[in-house]
């Protein structure tokens, strides 16, 4: 591991990155593929210079008897799962296994080398291939630590976020190079929100600074809009005059940990290669990768254009931010920048009522600025609003019955309506959709559908893990005797978000926890 660590201790600007630094041999080991899941090429660890290895392949593969996937196992070190040895006890209560998959899951701040960014702190991965943190995930893994009372663990990935706004200038999709180019949806925010929780309200003040970072990062380019030049990488200028935020990436070009998958989705698609690159990469910083959400015909992924989306949620998110920057600054004592932070904030809600709400459809949508319409694809996007309490009554009322009517699934809210083989589609429910639909309807009074959810949730939690002795990525809820599928990869296991969620669900809802512990001893008996 000697060469991982000069890697580490080199500038950002030279770390190792793989899809440049290895050229061709990059992309000929991605397009074999050398291994069947494109993420791992990347996240292995060089045992060379880059340039030394690259020099040698060059030389090797014209020799007759060359052997590219031998080659790379002499070159690299191949990347190992660290919970892969981990043995479930099912006797345990659901509540214990995941008390015991916290260490599993905590990676220090020692650990890795070749594409991983290192972090000063320690902090908990997702599980399965994601051997790294995800920025979004880790706010619904921080609601099982706060749980579990690890305030260290959530205040070290804190700290690990300021990190990265510090030195990269925002936080990426996760701690790896080829993750620089883009983000995630924006939750540093709410994490503050926690971490203050059990700290008080200095926290807001400590990590002003770099919120209000990962705030310009985001709003980068606003002031040079223009009806001429209405979008500019992350902000987009409306008819009206306001700003609303989309998602976006800086590199046209394949996703080095989904090279293959990307290169075949453009080909197909019959459409300019870089266009499609940067509308699947988009769509990944939206962490909903992919879903029939970001399709101009709603069914066929070929058709994705995620830039020309102004996302619910995203904006949601940013409004949030914008509110929590006002109290940072009334915390300081500066009226006048609390003031422009809530006006901010006043007009991004007043855009996105008016744009993504259809008064034909009692519905949140995303908006398409290109066309100038919604695109009445139904999402459970549509909670966020609710969540961060910017809807009126009248139309979290009409979100509920939605809901109730077209989302609930005997296992919990299906991710949308359709089912198009991805897996942010039917039939599939996802831990953090399920958190935010509980307490969007809870901040407006729907006691009885919030509960239903979680008892579903919860319910199916339990007995996969009962019958399987996993807590897994995400769920069919639909069919409770399938898995969720679709993707690009298999359903994984682990995992930091569900196990979060579940565990704060057991702490909102105790009668709930009371079942679960009942099946365990039910399940041992057996």
């Amino acid at each position: 591991m000697f060469l991982a660590n000069i890697f580490a201790s080199l500038p950002l600007q030279a770390q190792y990155r793989p899809e440049t630094d290895l050229e061709e041999l990059f992309k000929d080991v991605q397009l074999l593929p050398v291994f069947p899941d494109s993420k791992t090429f990347p996240d292995c660890v060089p045992l060379q210079a880059p340039e030394q290895i690259l020099q040698a392949y060059r030389q090797q593969k014209l020799q007759p008897d060359f052997d590219l996937k031998a080659f790379v196992r002499q070159h690299f070190l191949l990347p190992t799962q660290a919970s892969s040895g981990y043995i479930t006890d099912t006797s345990l209560s659901v509540t214990a296994h995941i008390g015991e998959l916290w260490p599993v899951l905590t990676r220090q701040p020692d650990e890795g080398g070749g594409s991983l960014l290192r972090l000063p702190h320690s902090y908990v991965v997702p599980g399965g291939r994601f051997q790294e943190i995800y920025y979004w995930d880790s706010f619904f893994t921080m609601l099982g630590l706060q749980a579990s009372g690890q305030t260290a663990l959530i205040q070290n990935m804190v700290d690990n976020f300021a990190h990265l706004i510090n030195t990269t200038g925002h936080i990426p999709n996760g701690n790896r190079t080829y993750y620089l180019s883009r983000s995630q949806p924006p939750f540093f925010a709410l994490m503050l929100r926690v971490l203050a929780q059990e700290q008080g309200k200095q926290v807001l003040q400590k990590y002003a600074p770099a919120l209000r970072k990962e705030y310009a990062f985001w709003m980068e380019g606003a002031a040079t809009l223009s009806a001429a030049n209405p979008a500019h990488r992350r902000v987009v200028l409306l008819p009206d005059g306001s700003i609303l935020n989309r998602y976006w990436d800086d590199q046209p070009a394949p996703r080095p940990e989904a090279y293959k998958e990307d290169v075949q989705i453009a080909r197909e698609s019959g459409r300019q290669p870089e266009e499609v690159y940067r509308h699947l990469r988009a769509a990944a910083e939206s962490g909903w990768d992919f879903s029939s959400r970001w399709f101009a015909d709603g069914q066929r992924l070929g058709t994705i254009h995620t830039t020309d989306i102004v996302p619910v949620d995203l904006n949601s998110l940013l409004f949030h931010m914008e509110m929590t920057l006002a109290e940072m600054a009334e915390l300081d004592g500066n009226g006048a920048e609390a003031r422009q932070y809530k006006k901010k904030a006043k007009a991004r809600r007043k855009a996105l009522l008016r744009y993504t709400w259809s008064e034909a459809d009692n519905f949140f949508y995303d908006y398409d600025f290109v066309k100038g319409t919604t695109t009445r694809i139904p999402t459970l996007a549509a909670v966020y609003p609710l969540y961060f309490c910017m809807a009126k009554r009248r139309q979290a009322t009409a979100v509920a019955q939605r809901l109730q009517a077209d989302f609930l699934k005997p296992g919990g809210l299906a991710t949308t309506r359709g089912d198009t083989d991805q897996q942010w589609d039917a039939p599939n429910g996802w831990a953090p959709l399920q958190w935010m639909s509980i307490q969007a309807l809870r901040n407006y009074g729907h006691q009885e559908l919030a509960g239903t959810i979680a008892s579903r949730w919860v319910t199916l939690n339990t007995e996969v893990y009962q019958n399987t002795g996993k807590l897994v990525e995400k769920y069919n809820v639909e069919n409770l005797e399938l898995e969720a599928g679709g993707g690009e990869y298999p359903n994984q296991d682990g995992f930091g978000w569900t196990n979060g969620v579940l565990l704060k669900l057991l702490t909102l809802y105790p009668e709930l926890k009371l079942v679960t512990e009942q099946e365990a001893v039910m399940q041992e008996e057996r």
